[in-house]
């Protein structure tokens, strides 16, 4: 079962949504914010919240069970709230706990790793690289959601940590992060991929530098996969087909971005605009505590 067709089932089991809710958005950081970026282009009449779990970030290196209870935290504080859909823009939340929050949650939820896989099968020849944290590659998620498109393609995966520091600290461009790129981009360009899935939300900081290093390696042009795009066309087509896309002014006063996280709310903010670009103003970040899991 394909992930729209799962968050419609979650559609049918509450009865009616009200259009006008926000969609809550979470993740461990501040990466989730190039999904939200993806969704205001995309969705410029909806209203987001969303939610960054800045005091225990990262979770790509915490074990399964911690990463599902983390989850759990930030789900139920997003529906406590008032939301009409889900969207977990962490991949590894996406692979190691969405189908968790899918059974406990009264609401659509989405992630971002199925669309990803999606977006390669839909451009590659067959053979799919995949970059992201350890948690995200040791889950399998990607192989197995691209085995689900397509049993054809060939997946490669690589983790690629050091990546999310050099996004945060806004290390885009250089040697630095070329050199960290090309470390981490020469096993799957040894292994032939046409297709690189940026597995990562903090990833498409370092765009320019993984399309460049990835051509250089192979050669030729490598097609790369952002998965906050995927979701967020996949997001606007789940909404139009239930008729739960808001009619709100996108000119309206009414802000169209809430940011909430657990710690450090000033130093979130600052770094929020390199992620957001210029989707969005940067509204002040408010802090909040969460339930255990």
């Amino acid at each position: 079962m394909t992930e729209p067709d799962e968050a419609e089932d979650r559609v049918a089991g509450h009865g009616s949504l009200d259009r006008e809710l926000p969609i809550g958005v979470f993740d461990s950081g501040i990466g989730g914010l190039t999904v939200v970026r993806e969704l205001l282009r995309a969705l410029p009449r909806e209203r987001i919240v969303y939610l960054g779990d800045t005091a225990r970030v990262p979770y790509g290196t915490r074990s399964a069970n911690t990463i599902v209870r983390y989850a759990r935290g930030c789900a139920r504080t997003l529906a406590a709230d008032g939301i009409k859909a889900l969207v977990v823009a962490c991949n590894t939340v996406s692979a190691v706990a969405l189908d968790i929050l899918r059974v406990e949650l009264d609401l659509p939820v989405l992630g971002v790793v199925e669309p990803g896989a999606r977006a390669a099968v839909a451009v590659t020849r067959g053979r799919v690289g995949v970059i992201g944290t350890a948690s995200t590659v040791g889950s399998g998620a990607y192989p197995r959601a691209i085995a689900a498109c397509d049993t054809r393609c060939e997946v490669f995966t690589q983790a690629a940590p050091l990546l999310v520091p050099l996004a945060e600290e806004g290390w885009t461009d250089g040697d630095v992060p070329r050199l960290a790129a090309r470390r981490y981009l020469a096993p799957l360009a040894a292994a032939d991929i046409d297709t690189l899935v940026l597995g990562c939300t903090h990833y498409p900081l370092l765009r320019t530098v993984l399309e460049t290093e990835s051509a250089y390696l192979a050669a030729r042009a490598v097609h790369v996969v952002d998965s906050g795009q995927a979701v967020a066309i996949e997001v606007a087509r789940f909404l139009a087909e239930r008729e739960l896309l808001a009619a709100r002014d996108p000119l309206a006063p009414e802000a169209a971005l809430r940011l909430l996280v657990t710690d450090l709310p000033g130093r979130f903010s600052e770094a929020a605009a390199r992620f957001l670009g210029d989707a969005a103003p940067v509204a002040h970040a408010e802090q909040i505590d969460l339930p255990s899991g």
